[in-house]
């Protein structure tokens, strides 16, 4: 039976089956920890697709946290003002949480 999922998790959506593993925005969870993502937006099983919002009231997906602070690739930013003299540069690295996804309940 192949089941998979449209996830919202921390503001993206990633399309999810069991046995995935994806990075998401940062989840206070240790690790080792079973973690339930109830926003979901769509749910196909053997090919039936289901996007009615009161029947994905009930579905869920069950994912373990493999890891936590997981920092992603490193954005610069760079400010810049002529004949001023003026320059800045500064950088931010994301922390991201790895999911193991364990179940799609429909």
């Amino acid at each position: 039976m192949a089941i998979s999922a449209v996830v919202q998790a921390g503001g993206k959506q990633y399309r999810v089956k069991p046995g995935d593993v994806i990075d998401v925005e940062l989840v206070y969870s240790d690790a080792g920890s079973t973690v339930e993502l109830t926003d979901i937006r769509l749910v196909e099983s053997d090919g039936q697709v289901t996007v009615d919002p009161e029947a994905l009231t009930t579905s869920r997906v069950v994912a373990e946290v493999v890891e936590n602070g997981i920092k992603g690739p490193k954005i610069v930013i760079g400010k810049f003002k002529a004949k001023t003299h003026f320059r800045r540069k500064t950088g931010h690295r994301q922390k991201y949480t790895r999911l193991l996804i364990k179940d799609v309940v429909a």
